[in-house]
């Protein structure tokens, strides 16, 4: 960016400072340009995306608010429209709309929100609505009825997410996201399809996509969970995780004897089985081809190497093993 006092390229700087929203403080790693010889600071809409996400971010887990993702998830599991779920839970027409674009909900609203997302609580709320047409709520309460009948048979499923995921409350370790197993194996059908990695560049490729998004917008795009281990930052879970993407069909996995005795798995797309781009946003899909543009040439060893030089393996890696803070994708430096 340039300086519009100077004309001449400004330098990006990030340092730790204090934001205030809703009359409380919070620390986030504000980002800005320098003008050096006029010593003005600048940001730029992008830049002011990512400082007020940070802010937002840790507001809503503080009080357990939904994100926009997950209050949008909320609306389609019902079916309903944001004018209607709004009229449902008692807001303005445009409110619910307004929380899915990214407008933070009050605590109370967040809540109420948050207590919509158990279906059996949500038929509650449905119940007792003293705003819903009579026709309306009856078709509401039929359609969460179905829900419910089909939770019991999903319950399995459920716990899948949390057995590979861990918790579903997105996080700093999420990425703000919640967990997504249908889009975390569909990142692994794009690279299969693109790359057809070995296991363990596979891992790196899915941790530089998420952590290079987390730090463009302030959140990730699968929602895993990554830890620190000797050859670099890895999926929770990943040997299952890739088990289950497997024997489901979305790529298959080639064991691979090298000269020098040791084993390993490429990953080759499934004939029958296409990525599908529309699990993504437009800005996610851009940042999928941008990993596989600036990874594609680099070995196995070459791209561990590279993630044993972020701060956030490192960090996490002497101190146990820990899980990795999305928080680290603003010191990515070797990208």
């Amino acid at each position: 960016m340039k300086s519009p006092i100077t004309g001449k390229e400004m330098s990006l700087h990030k340092e730790e400072r204090t934001m205030t929203f809703r009359k409380e403080e919070f620390n986030v790693l504000f980002h800005y340009y320098l003008c050096e010889e006029s010593k003005e600071q600048f940001t730029s809409t992008e830049l002011d995306e990512i400082n007020i996400n940070q802010l937002y971010n840790q507001y809503r887990e503080k009080y357990n608010i939904p994100f926009p993702d997950e209050i949008k998830a909320i609306r389609e599991k019902y079916g309903l429209s944001a004018v209607k779920m709004s009229e449902a839970l008692g807001f303005g027409v445009n409110i619910y709309r307004n929380y899915e674009n990214g407008e933070v909900p009050n605590e109370s609203n967040g809540k109420l929100i948050r207590l919509a997302q158990d279906t059996e609580s949500f038929q509650q709320i449905i119940k007792f609505s003293g705003t819903l047409k009579q026709t309306v709520k009856e078709k509401i309460l039929a359609k969460i009825e179905e829900i419910l009948l089909a939770e019991k048979h999903d319950g399995f499923i459920i716990d899948l997410h949390e057995y590979f995921f861990g918790s579903q409350i997105p996080d700093e370790y999420s990425g703000y996201k919640k967990p997504s197993l249908e889009k975390f194996a569909e990142m692994v059908v794009f690279f299969a399809e693109k790359l057809e990695p070995y296991k363990t560049k596979l891992n790196k490729l899915l941790f530089y996509a998420d952590f290079l998004q987390f730090k463009k917008t302030c959140y990730s795009i699968s929602g895993s969970r990554y830890r620190a281990i000797q050859r670099g930052p890895v999926p929770m879970n990943y040997s299952s995780l890739f088990e289950y993407i497997s024997n489901n069909n979305d790529v298959d996995i080639y064991p691979t004897e090298f000269p020098d005795g040791k084993l390993g798995e490429q990953f080759k797309p499934n004939p029958n089985r296409k990525f599908n781009p529309e699990l993504f946003s437009k800005d996610e899909l851009t940042m999928l081809e941008y990993v596989v543009k600036n990874f594609s040439s680099l070995t196995t060893g070459a791209i561990v190497d590279l993630s044993h030089k972020e701060k956030g393996w490192k960090e996490n890696f002497e101190r146990g093993k820990q899980l990795i803070s999305y928080k680290y994708s603003f010191e990515l430096e070797t990208v």
